[in-house]
Parts: structure tokens; sequence; C-alpha cells
């Protein structure tokens, strides 16, 4: 068809030449030369220019149905080299796909198109087109590079520039998508590997901060060996450090070692550790143990992976349910001193220990067989949870954070909390002053107050509440300052009569059966002198009791005696 037009509309090149030399001939303008004479010039129209354009480009159509395809491909190798050769600057491409399949998504494009699409990105958002974007489940706009558009950047004095390109296949719907970089051809040696190494590190920060994070949760109907055994749902909860109550020490000392750990890749590899980090958080109810985990995984833009130990049914399981969890995340047990029995393996191998040493066969057997049965039972042991958290499988994935909360610490296995499985034990008790500070900052805006000195006091006299029912009474009240202050005033008082009526019973009872409280046991300094005092006050108590006796039996055979002569 194009054909077509140049041979009805384009006049033959013999034709255009006689005609360029009739207006040579006709049309001449004047041109002033130094010599102040006039030299006559010919004078070239705009539409002589297009058709001189339009000519070879017919000629270049004819050529290309005429031509081989082989000497075209020659002919386009040749250019591509000539154009290498002049150009001062070396192309990269990167598609998005690996292979000839293009089944494998190319990580580097996935690094690439973060790195440009980050809306912190100042070549990006220079950029004179851009595509925007945001899910359904995010507030969060982000910027994409438009089909076939240039993005230029800096990296260390030089300009480089990324393509983005978009083709679409001839008789598919199927998009090519890829980048090219460019960079200049004296420096691409020296600039190739560290600013990929700069996109990379950079793409995976953004993906980390901007990516939506999910709260998951083990999943007991799952059958197949493909299928997941976690389901998830989005992590929304609104936790932050700014909004927990605690005091800023120990919330300064928390997120320094969540960013170290957070940062130190590098360390744990040279040291041969593996990269995760476990919590154990202890404290009575509602002194905010999973407000710290929100806070946490926030903190860190980690996703949560919530393990409930009793619909695991084996430890085989427990394995399977940590390889499919990813990195960069938080995996918590709650309540682990009462998710499962993990004391029973100790307490059944001792029991057939001491069993075997009776040497009776009957008991021998009764032992043996209730051992197996246990071991058959298909349940979660603690060798399984040791393995978990501190075993080989444990190094299966990175950047790993184990946290595992309980409300009496003595009740957990020494095994589960020593260090290297354990590695920082947060306490969290009653509000302090500082906390309580900061919950009246949060429900109800309040900076200072003329009930702070009182509260302040009740909190160091032992009417401290936690942080869960302060919370609830300055929710409730939230409307008047005044009142909300009041009422916590009043709970506070009353915890402090609660506990003096319970320190005197205890003293009582104390005093009776000649016990000391653990809380004694502090102010005496450490456990052994706590024995020995202990042992030297029932000696005491022992030589007490002596002594009375002797002095009961001494005035009762006095009284016998007086009543002698009477009788």
């Amino acid at each position: 068809m194009l054909l077509f037009f140049f041979q009805n509309h384009v006049p033959p090149f013999s034709h255009r030449i006689r005609t360029l030399k009739t207006q040579t001939l006709q049309f001449q303008f004047p041109i002033f030369t130094p010599t102040n004479k006039f030299s006559i010039k010919p004078k070239h129209t705009e539409m002589e220019i297009l058709s001189q354009m339009w000519s070879l480009l017919g000629l270049l159509t004819v050529l290309q149905n005429v031509l081989p395809s082989q000497l075209l491909s020659l002919l386009h190798s040749l250019y591509e080299s000539l154009q290498d050769l002049l150009s001062p600057y070396s192309y990269f491409e990167i598609p998005e796909f690996n292979g000839y399949c293009g089944v494998d998504l190319n990580d580097l494009y996935r690094h690439a198109h973060l790195y440009l699409n980050a809306s912190n990105h100042a070549p990006a958002t220079a950029c004179r087109r851009l595509t925007l974007s945001r899910s359904p489940s995010s507030n969060r706009i982000s910027f994409a590079v438009a089909p076939n558009h240039t993005v230029h950047d800096a990296f260390r004095g030089h300009r480089v520039a990324w393509t983005h390109h978009v083709e679409t296949a001839q008789d598919s719907l199927e998009e090519r998508r890829s980048f090219t970089l460019r960079l200049p051809k004296r420096h691409r040696h020296a600039l190739l590997s560290p600013y990929l190494a700069h996109v990379t590190s950079r793409a995976e920060e953004f993906e980390r901060v901007s990516r939506e994070r999910r709260l998951f949760t083990n999943n007991t109907t799952s059958s197949g060996s493909f299928e997941s055994g976690w389901v998830s749902v989005p992590f929304r909860h609104p936790s932050t450090f700014e909004t927990l109550a605690m005091e800023p020490e120990l919330k300064k000392n928390i997120k320094n070692d969540l960013t170290a750990f957070a940062e130190g890749k590098e360390f744990y590899k040279r040291v041969g550790r593996a990269w995760k980090r476990g919590y154990l958080l202890h404290g009575p109810p509602g002194s905010g143990k999973s407000s710290l985990i929100a806070a946490m995984a926030n903190f860190l833009c980690y996703d949560v992976y919530d393990l409930e130990l009793t619909k695991v049914s084996d430890n085989s399981e427990l394995r399977s349910l940590l390889i499919q969890t990813t990195n960069r995340s938080i995996i918590v047990i709650e309540d682990i001193d009462c998710s499962v029995d993990l004391t029973a393996d100790r307490t059944v191998k001792k029991t057939q220990a001491g069993k075997l040493s009776l040497r009776s066969s009957n008991k021998k057997t009764t032992t043996t067989s209730s051992f197996t049965r246990c071991e058959e039972s298909g349940r979660v042991t603690l060798s399984g949870l040791l393995n978990f958290t501190d075993g080989l499988w444990s190094c299966c994935g990175e950047e790993r954070i184990v946290v595992f909360t309980t409300n009496h610490r003595d009740s957990v296995d020494p095994a589960l909390v020593r260090c290297g499985r354990m590695d920082v034990h947060v306490s969290l008790a009653t509000c302090g002053a500082h906390a309580f500070r900061e919950l009246a900052r949060n429900y109800l805006g309040l900076e200072s107050h003329v009930l702070f000195q009182a509260v302040e006091g009740c909190i160091r006299g032992g009417g401290a509440l936690t942080p869960a029912q302060v919370g609830e009474i300055l929710l409730r009240n939230r409307g008047d300052a005044d009142v909300a202050m009041r009422e916590v005033l009043a709970a506070m008082q009353g915890r402090m009569l609660a506990v003096a009526a319970a320190a005197n019973d205890q003293a009582e009872n104390e005093e009776a059966v000649g016990v000391r409280s653990p809380e004694s046991v502090l102010l005496m300094g450490s456990p052994e002198n706590w024995d020995a005092f202990s042992g030297k006050k029932r000696k005491e108590q022992h030589g007490c009791n002596n002594l009375d006796k002797k002095v009961k039996f001494f005035v009762r055979l006095r009284s016998l005696t007086r009543s002698d002569p009477g009788r």
C-alpha cells in the first residue's frame, strides 16, 4: 500500500531532477556579498525537502522488501556496532523475566522497578510523565515510570539514565517489559556493580517499609503437602513505641536492640550465628505484652506469625510451619507456660528412671508402656520446641524474632529461657509515673493536672495499676478529664488498702508458721543467706518451743504439788 502511494502521488526521480533544474533557472534570490554586489543562489522550498524525505522512505521500503532478511540483519548489526562505537554511553538491558521461556521473574528488574517507583526518589518524581497507583488495602501512593520514558539519576558524580520499555507482541495481548540502564562508557566497569548494589539495597528498604504487613496463624484444615499451614489477614494494629505505656529507659533500650538486630546482618554472619533474636515478655495480665509485640512489628515493618501450639499435632508439623515462615517476621507463642505441658517429658523420664531403680519387673513394664504411649500420642515435646527456637531448623531463614509471653516466668522451663534462645527478658509490671503520664497524654490529652502528684504518691505507695486497668478507666471517662483522674486516684487508693490488708494477713501467717515471703528475701540478700537465716530461725524457734514446754511443765508440776496437802 505504501508503494502504491508513492507510485501515484510521488513523481518519479527524473521528473524531480528536471523540475529542480527549471526552478533553479526561474526562482533566484539575492545574497549580499562583501564586495557590495548581488549574487544569485537557488532557493529550496519546504515542499522539496519533504519530497526528498518521502522518496528516501520509499527507497528504504523497496529495499526492505527486495533484500534478503539475512542481509538486513547484517546491516542492522553493523549500524548498531557503529552507533556503539561512536556513542559515549554503554547500554544494559534488564528484562522482566529470566531465560528464553520467560518463566522466572528477574529480581534485578523488580529491584529497579521498586527503586525507580519509590515515592521519595527525587529523579523519579522529576520525570516528565509518571503513573500513579494505590492498592485497595493501603493508603500509600506509589509512582511508576510511564512506558517508554526515561528517568535520570546520579551516582558518584556521574549521570545515569533508566528507560522503561514496554512492547506488545504480535497477535498477542502479552507485554514484554524491560529496563535499559545507560552508563558512561569510560566508567562502566567502576560504576556497574556498586550502582546495582545501591539500587538493590534501596529497593529492599523501600519494599520493607511500603509492603503490606500480614498477621498469620497456623491453619488446622490444611491437608495437602503443598498447601500452606498458615492463613493471614492484614496487620493493622495501631500500637507504636510512642503510644506504649512504658518507662522511657526501657523503651529506649528495646528500640536500640531492635535497630541493632535489623542492621546486624554482616555482624551475625561474621560471628557465625543465625540471624535471629529471642524475646521473653513476662508480667501480669494487662501489662502490655501484646501491645509491645505489635509496636515491635510496626517499628521493624515485620510480619507477625501467631503460633498456636495446641493446634500443632507433632514436632514434624512444627518444623513444617517454621519452614513456611518468611524472613523479616516475628514468631509469637503467647502464654508459653499454658500452651502445652512441656514438663511432661522430664516428668515421665524421671518417673521411669525412679521406677527402674526398684528392679521390679511389673513396675518396669507399666512405666515403659506409659512412656511409649506418651511418645506415640503425637504431640509437641520440649525437645521439638527447643529445636524450633535454637536448633538446626531455626537457621532456615533470616531476620526472625521469636517472642514468648508468660504471666508467670517461674513456670517456664529453664531450658526455654536460657541465653541463646531468649536473649532479652523484658519484665512488664504495673504503671510507673512516666507510663501513667503517657496514658494520660494519649487518652485525655493532658500534659499536667493537679492530681498528678497524688497519683504518683499512690504509685510509690504500692497502689499502682496495670496499663490495661488505667486505660479502661481513662477510656470510660475520656469526656471529662477531672472525673477520670479522680476515679484513677480512687482505684489506686483502694489498691493500696487491699495491698496493706494482704500484707498484714501474710505477716500474721508468717509469724504463725515461721516462713518468710520471697519479698523479704530480696531485703535480706541472696537466697543462700535466706536459707541459712531460715535454718537459724527454725532452730531458734525450735529452742523457744522446747523452753516453752519446759516452763509449762514446771508450772504444771508446781500446781500439782500445791494441791497435794489439800487432798
